[in-house]
């Protein structure tokens, strides 16, 4: 594909997943997402070609314009799209497939020292939402979504829905079709089911508890014998 398609797809994701974008002038001056990427994409070409420093220098205007840190050797599939991005960290070895959306505060993080693969990998469609962390060589499958604020540690099926932390599947392979989906307010709250769960669990404890007081009453009731007649009260009869 060449450059002038590329760059129309980043544009077109961006009128596709923000629906406060209204013109193609104002996506290409006013979204720093974009800038983001299109500089990574520079980088990266200069990086595969071991101009590494000068590829380096890209990177770190761009960070420096963006406030979007993506390293030149990090490989990004098309129409990627960055929202708000502020605080964006994408490092060397991470993979990024097609149609992926992440938001501001995002880290695709490594845990190793060593020059291997240390860094995640996104299939296609996946969505990230605001603050949240993929550390490590971890593969998220494909149409999955990532809730604010989790921390991902270890890989996850296709069509996941991850939260907390460390990040806990919730939700897995139920396939969404190929669009990106957005609707993370409605994310499941794993604390909220289980505090849920433990006040249903008291209830029904509380129930049987009163059943066995009541029995027990009903017990008591029967073996207290009635009171006796006193002797005088039959004499006087």
């Amino acid at each position: 594909m060449g450059i002038a398609s590329t760059l129309r797809e980043d544009i077109q994701a961006v009128f596709e997943r923000d629906p406060a974008a209204r013109t193609t002038l104002e996506v290409v001056l006013a979204y720093p997402g974009l800038h983001a990427i299109w500089f990574h994409r520079a980088a990266h070409w200069l990086w595969r070609r071991d101009l590494k420093l000068l590829g380096r220098l890209v990177s770190e205007l761009s960070r420096w314009l963006t406030g979007i840190e993506i390293h030149p050797g990090a490989t990004i599939g098309r129409r990627f799209f960055i929202d708000h991005g502020m605080g964006v960290v994408i490092g060397e070895t991470a993979e990024i497939g097609d149609d992926v959306l992440l938001y501001q505060g995002v880290t695709l993080g490594g845990t190793s020292l060593t020059k291997e693969k240390r860094h995640p990998t996104l299939e296609d469609h996946v969505m990230i939402s605001a603050g949240a962390a993929v550390i490590g060589p971890v593969r998220i499958g494909r149409g999955s979504r990532i809730g604010a604020g989790a921390v991902v540690v270890s890989s996850a099926p296709p069509y996941s829905t991850i939260v907390g932390i460390p990040g806990k599947v919730v939700e897995g392979d139920r396939p969404r079709g190929d669009v990106t989906d957005l609707d993370h307010a409605r994310l499941p709250d794993p604390v909220a089911r289980a505090m849920s769960s433990l006040v249903d669990k008291l209830t029904q404890l509380n129930i049987r508890f009163e059943e066995m007081e009541e029995r027990q009453n009903c017990l008591e009731d029967k073996m207290v014998p009635a009171d006796p007649i006193p002797n005088g009260a039959a004499k006087d009869s």
